[in-house]
């Protein structure tokens, strides 16, 4: 059996850059949606920084009262609804957020993993679980964007589940999220070596 291009950029080693395979299931949803490579490039490298930021979490042994799993399939479909709205693929825009959604749901994906492709652009919204800042703040610091708003919230849930003082959660989500924006080269790098079509 041929593997698609799709899938040999979800899955293997892409030689350039060592980023974690995406979770098959995710893999062939974008294969079935007919990805585009470069999207699938960009799944890979946020999936990776929700794995890591995932990595640190559980290296403290902090309960976050979190699904692991939730997180990187949310991290490795987020954007799925730009196959539905390609020109936001190299624009800003939001009608691929919803469209996603829909579209994973269609596909037999439960409602609850299916609200990544929605949420990852509503980290203010009152609803917002622990999950879904997880996966917006893996979205931003992929390319070492940082949010002020998006990592206070972040860091009053870490500080809420081990009951140390917010600074202190400040300054050691600051350092994990400072080692991981240095490698945001490599990542742009391998996502822009394939093309948008």
């Amino acid at each position: 059996m041929t593997t698609s291009r799709v899938l040999a950029i979800a899955l293997q080693d892409t030689g350039r850059t060592s980023l974690r395979p995406l979770p098959i299931e995710a893999a062939e949803l974008l294969h079935r949606a007919g990805a585009p490579p470069r999207l699938v490039a960009h799944l890979r490298a946020v999936h990776d920084v929700a794995g890591q930021l995932l990595d640190w979490i559980a290296a403290r042994n902090l309960d976050l009262g979190i699904s692991p799993e939730a997180v990187l399939f949310g991290a490795a479909t987020h954007d799925i609804g730009k196959t539905l709205h390609p020109a936001e693929l190299s624009a800003p825009g939001g009608q691929h957020e919803e469209a996603g959604r829909e579209l994973l749901m269609a596909q037999g994906v439960d409602s609850g993993m299916a609200r990544f492709a929605a949420t990852h652009a509503a980290w203010t919204s009152e609803a917002a679980g622990t999950e879904d800042l997880l996966v917006s703040l893996a979205d931003k610091i992929w390319k070492n964007k940082r949010v002020p708003e998006l990592e206070d919230l972040v860091v009053a849930r870490l500080a809420a589940a081990s009951g140390r003082p917010v600074w202190e959660e400040f300054l050691d989500l600051d350092s994990v999220l400072t080692r991981i924006g240095d490698q945001a080269d490599e990542r742009l790098a391998f996502q822009m070596s394939y093309p948008t079509g």
